[in-house]
């Protein structure tokens, strides 16, 4: 287990560590354009990719996200007390408590933990938590919520084609897929190596509120999760997959959100990477409990 798990967070870190050292040996790395590329191609691409090749039952895949959207409903409520009590911008570090890595760590997981079944249901809630974060993540950051600003967000324009091809069971045209899917594939690893920039220019002192945040995420994560899937009356499989989701490390993408919007950036990349290690760490004894 220890190696399966391994072998599916190193290329995370790997990543990571190759923006560090690319930054501290002084190549240069254009952050803001990179984040400009992914906001605007990579994410869209990932989202359509993803959402369009779906290929799961309409029953299981709206049981997960009937169960998805009961978690994120709760964990704003959760996550927004946190950072009132500890006198933290909400704008700033709300998304990175709200919304879980998902999709390259959690797809991946629920795969290992439970097969291709597994996999299926998790996919779920990995589409829930795509349209919510690349809508509610950038507003967030923004600090408004007009409808003129959501459609200026360019994975709405994704989302339709995708969820209709999802619906129907179409088949994408194979240049259309093919695309997609080659630009959604490099969005993930490069804006790991972005985060790894970030860190190399992140100070030692914000790394105690990095270790409570992240305990945090995956804190409230944890308890929602266990908690949802109890009211729902989940069990087995299902329950193991919203769980195991739900406690995922920040999403990666809320990094790219406060790149974008100016809203701390640095931190919040302590928090993406310690929570994605304190995770890392933590996982044997999540597995052990939702098998």
């Amino acid at each position: 287990m220890a190696g399966a798990l391994f072998t599916v967070m190193a290329p995370v870190l790997i990543c990571v560590a190759i923006g560090f050292a690319w930054d501290r040996g002084g190549k240069g790395f254009d952050v803001d354009l990179v984040t400009v590329l992914i906001t605007n191609v990579g994410a869209p691409c990932l989202v359509f990719h993803t959402l369009a090749n779906l290929t799961v039952s309409p029953e299981a895949f709206g049981v997960m996200v009937g169960a998805a959207l009961a978690v994120l409903a709760v964990n704003v409520p959760l996550a927004a007390g946190v950072l009132a009590l500890a006198r933290l911008p909400q704008r700033t570090f709300l998304p990175t408590l709200v919304f879980a890595n998902t999709g390259n760590v959690g797809l991946p997981l629920s795969l290992l933990a439970f097969g291709e079944a597994g996999l299926g249901l998790a996919i779920g809630v990995f589409a829930v938590h795509s349209v919510a974060m690349f809508i509610a993540g950038p507003a967030l950051a923004a600090g408004t919520l007009s409808w003129r600003a959501l459609l200026r967000v360019p994975v709405l324009y994704a989302l339709p084609p995708a969820l209709f091809f999802m619906v129907t069971g179409i088949a994408p045209p194979g240049w259309i897929n093919a695309t997609t899917g080659l630009l959604g594939d490099v969005t993930i690893p490069l804006m790991l190596i972005a985060l790894g920039v970030s860190l190399s220019r992140l100070k030692v002192t914000s790394a105690g509120r990095s270790l409570a945040l992240s305990l945090a995420r995956l804190g409230i994560g944890f308890g929602v999760g266990v908690g949802v899937a109890w009211l729902l009356g989940l069990d087995g499989m299902a329950r193991g997959v919203l769980i195991l989701q739900a406690t995922m490390p920040a999403a990666v993408f809320t990094y790219l959100f406060a790149q974008r919007y100016d809203r701390s950036p640095q931190e919040v990349a302590g928090v993406v990477v310690m929570s994605t290690v304190i995770g890392f760490a933590l996982m044997p004894l999540l597995l052990l409990y939702v098998l």
